[in-house]
Protein backbone atom coordinates (compact mmCIF):
# COMPACT_ATOMS: atom_id res chain seq x y z
CA UNK A 1 0.00 0.00 0.00
CA UNK A 2 2.62 2.44 0.69
CA UNK A 3 4.68 1.98 -2.05
CA UNK A 4 1.96 2.48 -4.41
CA UNK A 5 0.99 5.65 -2.49
CA UNK A 6 4.53 6.72 -3.09
CA UNK A 7 4.82 6.28 -6.15
CA UNK A 8 1.18 7.60 -6.98
CA UNK A 9 3.05 11.22 -5.58
CA UNK A 10 5.72 10.61 -7.10
CA UNK A 11 3.58 10.75 -10.53
CA UNK A 12 1.43 13.88 -8.77
CA UNK A 13 4.46 15.90 -8.43
CA UNK A 14 6.11 14.75 -11.89
CA UNK A 15 2.60 16.02 -13.50
CA UNK A 16 2.50 19.51 -11.88
CA UNK A 17 6.19 19.90 -12.76
CA UNK A 18 5.55 18.97 -16.00
CA UNK A 19 2.13 21.45 -16.45
CA UNK A 20 4.44 24.27 -15.07
CA UNK A 21 7.35 23.61 -17.76
CA UNK A 22 5.00 23.28 -20.76
CA UNK A 23 3.08 26.70 -19.34
CA UNK A 24 6.82 28.75 -19.03
CA UNK A 25 7.11 27.10 -22.57
CA UNK A 26 3.87 28.71 -23.98
CA UNK A 27 4.32 31.80 -22.49
CA UNK A 28 7.90 32.43 -23.82
CA UNK A 29 6.59 31.33 -26.93
CA UNK A 30 4.27 33.57 -27.38
CA UNK A 31 6.32 36.53 -26.19
CA UNK A 32 8.47 35.87 -29.21
CA UNK A 33 5.74 35.36 -31.49
CA UNK A 34 4.27 38.78 -29.76
CA UNK A 35 7.83 40.39 -29.87
CA UNK A 36 7.90 42.01 -33.26
CA UNK A 37 3.90 43.46 -32.94
CA UNK A 38 4.62 44.58 -29.98
CA UNK A 39 8.02 46.36 -30.82
CA UNK A 40 7.17 47.83 -33.66
CA UNK A 41 3.44 49.40 -32.30
CA UNK A 42 6.14 50.71 -29.54
CA UNK A 43 8.02 52.15 -32.07
CA UNK A 44 5.02 53.55 -34.20
CA UNK A 45 4.15 55.31 -30.99
CA UNK A 46 7.63 56.74 -30.39
CA UNK A 47 7.39 58.23 -34.38
CA UNK A 48 4.45 59.38 -33.63
CA UNK A 49 5.36 61.36 -30.62
CA UNK A 50 8.54 62.44 -32.29
CA UNK A 51 6.82 63.89 -35.32
CA UNK A 52 3.77 65.74 -32.66
CA UNK A 53 6.72 67.19 -30.69
CA UNK A 54 8.38 68.77 -33.74
CA UNK A 55 5.49 70.37 -34.78
CA UNK A 56 4.75 71.89 -31.37
CA UNK A 57 8.38 73.18 -31.10
CA UNK A 58 7.64 74.57 -34.57
CA UNK A 59 4.94 76.47 -33.80
CA UNK A 60 6.86 78.09 -30.68
CA UNK A 61 8.86 80.02 -32.95
CA UNK A 62 8.01 83.27 -34.90
CA UNK A 63 7.05 83.10 -38.63
CA UNK A 64 10.31 85.34 -39.03
CA UNK A 65 12.55 83.27 -36.73
CA UNK A 66 11.05 80.02 -39.12
CA UNK A 67 12.28 81.84 -42.32
CA UNK A 68 15.63 82.68 -40.97
CA UNK A 69 16.20 79.03 -39.99
CA UNK A 70 14.83 78.46 -43.52
CA UNK A 71 16.94 80.50 -45.25
CA UNK A 72 20.32 79.30 -43.33
CA UNK A 73 19.25 75.93 -44.48
CA UNK A 74 18.75 77.02 -48.23
CA UNK A 75 22.48 78.70 -48.29
CA UNK A 76 23.93 75.58 -46.75
CA UNK A 77 22.49 73.94 -50.37
CA UNK A 78 23.79 76.64 -52.09
CA UNK A 79 27.50 76.10 -50.74
CA UNK A 80 27.23 72.57 -51.35
CA UNK A 81 26.07 72.90 -54.83
CA UNK A 82 29.05 74.88 -55.29
CA UNK A 83 31.11 72.23 -53.69
CA UNK A 84 29.61 69.39 -55.80
CA UNK A 85 30.05 71.55 -58.58
CA UNK A 86 33.69 71.93 -58.02
CA UNK A 87 33.81 68.12 -56.95
CA UNK A 88 37.03 65.74 -57.83
CA UNK A 89 38.42 62.76 -55.95
CA UNK A 90 40.39 64.45 -53.81
CA UNK A 91 38.42 64.35 -50.02
CA UNK A 92 38.83 68.57 -48.93
CA UNK A 93 36.14 68.59 -51.90
CA UNK A 94 34.42 65.77 -51.64
CA UNK A 95 30.71 66.70 -50.59
CA UNK A 96 30.30 63.52 -48.87
CA UNK A 97 33.23 64.06 -47.13
CA UNK A 98 32.45 66.24 -43.70
CA UNK A 99 35.27 68.59 -41.74
CA UNK A 100 34.40 68.51 -38.14
CA UNK A 101 33.34 72.55 -38.35
CA UNK A 102 30.93 71.15 -41.28
CA UNK A 103 29.65 68.00 -39.18
CA UNK A 104 29.26 70.88 -36.26
CA UNK A 105 27.11 73.34 -38.83
CA UNK A 106 25.13 70.52 -40.30
CA UNK A 107 23.85 69.04 -37.03
CA UNK A 108 22.81 72.11 -35.82
CA UNK A 109 21.01 73.43 -38.83
CA UNK A 110 17.37 72.99 -38.60
CA UNK A 111 17.53 71.20 -35.44
CA UNK A 112 14.83 73.01 -33.32
CA UNK A 113 14.34 70.27 -30.55
CA UNK A 114 17.85 69.66 -29.79
CA UNK A 115 17.07 66.14 -30.72
CA UNK A 116 18.62 65.87 -34.32
CA UNK A 117 14.89 66.05 -35.96
CA UNK A 118 15.08 67.98 -38.70
CA UNK A 119 11.49 67.55 -40.33
CA UNK A 120 9.30 64.40 -40.91
CA UNK A 121 8.62 62.80 -43.97
CA UNK A 122 5.14 61.23 -45.49
CA UNK A 123 4.38 58.86 -47.66
CA UNK A 124 0.25 58.59 -48.36
CA UNK A 125 0.32 56.07 -50.76
CA UNK A 126 1.59 53.40 -48.16
CA UNK A 127 0.68 55.44 -44.82
CA UNK A 128 4.04 56.26 -44.21
CA UNK A 129 5.14 59.02 -41.72
CA UNK A 130 8.45 58.81 -39.98
CA UNK A 131 11.05 61.22 -38.73
CA UNK A 132 13.77 62.73 -40.13
CA UNK A 133 17.09 63.17 -38.22
CA UNK A 134 20.44 64.44 -38.60
CA UNK A 135 22.85 61.77 -39.83
CA UNK A 136 22.32 57.66 -40.50
CA UNK A 137 23.77 56.57 -37.01
CA UNK A 138 22.38 52.61 -36.68
CA UNK A 139 20.74 53.98 -33.19
CA UNK A 140 19.05 56.76 -35.46
CA UNK A 141 18.00 54.16 -38.00
CA UNK A 142 17.03 52.01 -35.89
CA UNK A 143 13.52 53.76 -35.03
CA UNK A 144 13.30 56.64 -37.78
CA UNK A 145 14.68 57.83 -41.36
CA UNK A 146 18.31 59.77 -41.16
CA UNK A 147 19.03 62.54 -43.97
CA UNK A 148 22.75 61.45 -45.69
CA UNK A 149 25.02 64.00 -44.48
CA UNK A 150 26.08 65.75 -48.06
CA UNK A 151 22.91 65.50 -49.66
CA UNK A 152 21.12 68.60 -49.50
CA UNK A 153 18.94 69.96 -46.67
CA UNK A 154 15.21 69.29 -47.14
CA UNK A 155 14.11 72.75 -48.16
CA UNK A 156 13.65 72.33 -51.63
CA UNK A 157 15.09 75.18 -54.05
CA UNK A 158 16.77 75.08 -57.79
CA UNK A 159 20.71 72.43 -57.93
CA UNK A 160 19.46 70.50 -55.00
CA UNK A 161 19.11 66.66 -53.97
CA UNK A 162 18.14 65.16 -50.79
CA UNK A 163 18.68 62.23 -49.93
CA UNK A 164 16.59 60.30 -46.87
CA UNK A 165 17.61 56.91 -45.56
CA UNK A 166 15.31 53.98 -43.93
CA UNK A 167 15.23 50.59 -42.82
CA UNK A 168 13.26 47.74 -44.65
CA UNK A 169 12.34 44.84 -42.85
CA UNK A 170 13.52 45.16 -39.32
CA UNK A 171 11.94 42.72 -36.63
CA UNK A 172 11.47 45.77 -34.79
CA UNK A 173 9.86 48.21 -37.07
CA UNK A 174 8.38 48.69 -40.41
CA UNK A 175 9.82 51.81 -41.11
CA UNK A 176 10.63 52.02 -45.12
CA UNK A 177 8.90 48.68 -45.57
CA UNK A 178 6.93 48.81 -48.50
CA UNK A 179 9.01 51.53 -50.11
CA UNK A 180 9.48 48.95 -53.22
CA UNK A 181 5.44 49.69 -53.85
CA UNK A 182 5.84 53.22 -54.97
CA UNK A 183 5.35 53.80 -58.95
CA UNK A 184 6.41 56.81 -60.77
CA UNK A 185 3.43 59.48 -60.11
CA UNK A 186 3.08 58.45 -56.77
CA UNK A 187 4.05 61.49 -54.43
CA UNK A 188 6.17 61.79 -50.94
CA UNK A 189 6.32 65.15 -48.56
CA UNK A 190 8.59 66.71 -46.41
CA UNK A 191 7.79 68.99 -43.65
CA UNK A 192 10.40 71.04 -42.42
CA UNK A 193 8.84 73.87 -39.46
CA UNK A 194 5.60 75.36 -41.22
CA UNK A 195 6.51 74.03 -44.77
CA UNK A 196 6.02 71.05 -47.01
CA UNK A 197 8.09 70.15 -49.96
CA UNK A 198 6.35 67.77 -52.25
CA UNK A 199 8.05 65.51 -54.58
CA UNK A 200 6.38 63.49 -57.37
CA UNK A 201 8.09 59.92 -58.11
CA UNK A 202 10.00 59.84 -61.79
CA UNK A 203 12.69 57.84 -61.31
CA UNK A 204 13.09 54.09 -59.39
CA UNK A 205 16.59 52.70 -59.55
CA UNK A 206 18.48 49.79 -58.03
CA UNK A 207 22.17 50.04 -56.89
CA UNK A 208 24.87 48.82 -55.34
CA UNK A 209 25.44 51.17 -52.02
CA UNK A 210 28.36 52.63 -53.06
CA UNK A 211 27.22 53.43 -56.58
CA UNK A 212 26.62 57.44 -55.65
CA UNK A 213 26.40 58.43 -59.19
CA UNK A 214 22.28 59.03 -58.80
CA UNK A 215 22.45 60.96 -56.05
CA UNK A 216 23.99 63.87 -58.02
CA UNK A 217 22.79 67.19 -57.54
CA UNK A 218 21.82 68.41 -61.23
CA UNK A 219 22.06 72.36 -61.82
CA UNK A 220 18.58 73.78 -61.59
CA UNK A 221 16.82 70.79 -60.41
CA UNK A 222 14.70 70.28 -57.44
CA UNK A 223 15.06 66.57 -56.97
CA UNK A 224 14.53 63.99 -53.65
CA UNK A 225 15.79 60.60 -53.29
CA UNK A 226 14.03 57.75 -50.65
CA UNK A 227 16.45 55.13 -50.03
CA UNK A 228 16.56 51.85 -48.43
CA UNK A 229 17.66 48.25 -48.53
CA UNK A 230 16.86 45.89 -51.13
CA UNK A 231 16.14 42.53 -51.27
CA UNK A 232 14.16 42.37 -48.29
CA UNK A 233 16.11 40.00 -45.86
CA UNK A 234 19.16 40.32 -48.17
CA UNK A 235 20.19 43.89 -48.17
CA UNK A 236 22.63 43.27 -50.83
CA UNK A 237 21.89 46.45 -53.12
CA UNK A 238 19.80 49.62 -52.42
CA UNK A 239 16.29 51.00 -53.45
CA UNK A 240 16.53 54.37 -55.04
CA UNK A 241 13.11 56.17 -54.87
CA UNK A 242 13.64 59.46 -56.46
CA UNK A 243 11.09 62.43 -56.91
CA UNK A 244 11.41 65.76 -58.51
CA UNK A 245 9.35 69.19 -56.94
CA UNK A 246 6.09 69.38 -57.99
CA UNK A 247 3.62 72.22 -56.19
CA UNK A 248 1.33 71.08 -52.85
CA UNK A 249 -1.92 69.30 -53.46
CA UNK A 250 -4.70 71.91 -53.13
CA UNK A 251 -6.50 69.68 -50.49
CA UNK A 252 -4.97 68.66 -47.50
CA UNK A 253 -3.37 65.43 -46.81
CA UNK A 254 -6.35 62.99 -45.51
CA UNK A 255 -4.38 60.11 -44.88
CA UNK A 256 -4.74 58.41 -41.14
CA UNK A 257 -1.12 57.67 -40.30
CA UNK A 258 -2.45 56.73 -36.71
CA UNK A 259 -4.85 54.24 -38.01
CA UNK A 260 -2.01 51.38 -37.94
CA UNK A 261 -1.06 52.07 -34.21
CA UNK A 262 -4.58 52.11 -33.15
CA UNK A 263 -5.56 48.86 -34.78
CA UNK A 264 -2.11 47.46 -33.23
CA UNK A 265 -3.26 48.69 -29.67
CA UNK A 266 -6.59 47.02 -29.71
CA UNK A 267 -4.81 43.60 -31.00
CA UNK A 268 -2.20 43.65 -28.91
CA UNK A 269 -4.55 45.06 -25.22
CA UNK A 270 -7.21 41.52 -26.59
CA UNK A 271 -4.47 39.52 -27.48
CA UNK A 272 -3.32 40.31 -23.82
CA UNK A 273 -6.53 39.81 -21.92
CA UNK A 274 -7.22 36.63 -23.88
CA UNK A 275 -3.43 35.42 -22.79
CA UNK A 276 -3.96 36.53 -19.15
CA UNK A 277 -7.67 34.67 -19.28
CA UNK A 278 -6.23 31.81 -20.75
CA UNK A 279 -3.47 31.61 -18.04
CA UNK A 280 -5.57 32.30 -15.23
CA UNK A 281 -7.61 29.11 -16.56
CA UNK A 282 -4.71 27.15 -16.65
CA UNK A 283 -3.63 28.03 -13.09
CA UNK A 284 -7.24 27.37 -12.21
CA UNK A 285 -7.61 24.12 -13.45
CA UNK A 286 -4.18 22.75 -12.37
CA UNK A 287 -4.81 24.02 -8.92
CA UNK A 288 -8.15 22.06 -8.79
CA UNK A 289 -6.72 19.13 -10.12
CA UNK A 290 -3.69 19.01 -8.14
CA UNK A 291 -6.36 19.71 -4.56
CA UNK A 292 -8.29 16.98 -6.35
CA UNK A 293 -5.41 14.39 -6.12
CA UNK A 294 -4.16 15.62 -2.59
CA UNK A 295 -7.66 14.99 -1.39
CA UNK A 296 -7.51 11.90 -3.20
CA UNK A 297 -4.14 11.15 -1.62
CA UNK A 298 -5.73 12.62 1.79
CA UNK A 299 -9.03 10.28 1.89
CA UNK A 300 -6.94 7.00 0.46
CA UNK A 301 -4.73 7.27 3.57
CA UNK A 302 -7.65 7.59 5.85
CA UNK A 303 -9.06 5.08 4.75
CA UNK A 304 -5.73 2.99 5.20
CA UNK A 305 -5.26 4.02 8.77
CA UNK A 306 -9.35 3.33 8.77
CA UNK A 307 -8.32 -0.76 7.79
CA UNK A 308 -5.64 -0.80 10.28
CA UNK A 309 -7.15 -0.01 13.17
CA UNK A 310 -9.99 -1.87 12.14
CA UNK A 311 -7.38 -5.17 11.97
CA UNK A 312 -5.74 -4.26 14.86
CA UNK A 313 -8.84 -4.01 17.05
CA UNK A 314 -9.90 -7.66 15.66
CA UNK A 315 -6.33 -8.77 16.02
CA UNK A 316 -6.92 -7.46 20.03
CA UNK A 317 -10.53 -9.14 20.41
CA UNK A 318 -9.11 -12.50 19.46
CA UNK A 319 -6.09 -12.23 21.54
CA UNK A 320 -8.72 -11.54 24.89
CA UNK A 321 -10.23 -14.69 23.67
Amino acid sequence: MSRHKARKSKASIGSGIASVFFGAVLVAGLCLLAYPTVADWWNQVHQSRAVAAYVAHAKDYSRQERKVMIAQARQYNADLAQKALLNTNENENDRWVMTEAEKRYYDSTLDITGSGVMGYVTIPSIAVRLPIYHGTDAGVLQIATGHIPGSSLPVGGDSTHAVVSGHTGLPSAKLFTGLDKLRKGDTFAFHVLDRTYTYQVDQIRTVLPKDLSQLDIEPGRDYATLVTCTPYGVNTHRLLVRGHRVPNPKTADTTDYDARIRLTGAIIITATVLAIAAIAWWLVTSTRRYLAEKHDEVAAADGAVAVMNNDQRRHAKEWRK
